[in-house]
């Protein structure tokens, strides 16, 4: 059995914790958001075959960039780099991470497109 969220949780929850933790939901929340905004402006200039027609399937695609998103994390704590890397920050590289992980999640359930959308689909804002 997985995790489920309940869908009054925002309201219901919200309303019954203390001050600090309702500001802690809300960097969550916020963090979430803009990680889910990240994920949708790179699926408009990726589509979805790069995760569907991975060589050896979507999750193995997943896995094998996770391990290198992975491998650079290390090594810029490693290597004390993140404090100033020279490109992707180590925040930028763990938003990434958690959205491979939300793709992941989509393929399992079965909700990742295998093709592209329509023309007409295709303009999503």
């Amino acid at each position: 059995m997985g995790y489920r969220v309940s869908q009054d949780y925002n309201q219901t929850n919200y309303n019954q914790t203390s001050r600090s933790d309702n500001d802690f939901e809300q960097k969550v929340m916020d963090t979430f958001s803009e990680a889910v905004q990240i994920l949708l402006s790179k699926h408009k200039d990726y589509g979805p075959l790069n995760i569907a027609n991975a060589p050896g399937g979507a999750l193995n695609g997943l896995r094998v960039r996770i391990h290198d998103k992975t491998a650079r994390i290390n090594h810029l704590i490693d290597n004390s780099k993140y404090k100033n890397p020279e490109h992707e920050s180590l925040r930028d590289s763990f938003l990434d991470l958690a959205n491979y992980a939300m793709i992941a999640l989509l393929v399992i359930d079965g909700n990742w497109p295998t093709s592209e959308p329509a023309d007409d689909e295709a303009d999503c804002g």
